[in-house]
């Protein structure tokens, strides 16, 4: 079944790649399907892999290999819950360790350029917490990190 709603993401040939990297990074993540394409295209050949559908965490998502016009920026992220310190490394050292690199405030860009944010559940609740003087400590030791510490937060905003 088509979804209604698929982000497509762009890549200069590597979309198998890195959908075979989400699908085993991420649970409830696949490649679901691999097409080549029926023609030459500015970027490829005929036969060669033009799309690759796949998910992760659920959503469905479509690797296409249009070539090197676009990159990936930052106004585009998968932001990814995570429940506590042991989720949040595995899932930041899977992106980094893979020769990603590490950005500011709980973000990451993996090795396509695709930036992901490991977000664990304390820090969007400390961070939104009706106490003010709570969610602004917590931010302010936010702004301090790469990936985020969920026990610096938690103690932040604890006060």
């Amino acid at each position: 079944m088509i979804s209604k709603n698929t982000i497509c993401l762009w890549f200069d040939g590597t979309a198998l790649d890195a959908a075979t990297f989400y699908a085993k990074t991420f649970p409830d993540s696949e490649v679901v399907a691999v097409h080549h394409a029926p023609g030459d295209f500015p970027s490829g050949t005929q036969g060669s892999i033009l799309m690759v559908q796949f998910t992760v965490l659920g959503i469905p998502c479509v690797g296409l290999n249009g070539g090197p016009a676009f990159k990936h920026t930052e106004a585009f992220s998968f932001q990814v819950s995570t429940e506590d310190q042991a989720e949040t490394d595995r899932y930041w050292n899977a992106i980094v360790d893979n020769g990603g690199s590490e950005s500011d405030c709980g973000w990451c860009k993996d090795k396509w350029g695709l930036s992901w944010q490991i977000t664990p559940r304390v820090l969007m609740e400390a961070v939104t917490d009706a106490d003010r003087a709570a969610a602004q400590r917590a931010f302010t030791a936010m702004m301090q990190m790469k990936k985020i510490d969920v026990a610096a937060i938690e103690a932040a905003r604890r006060g």
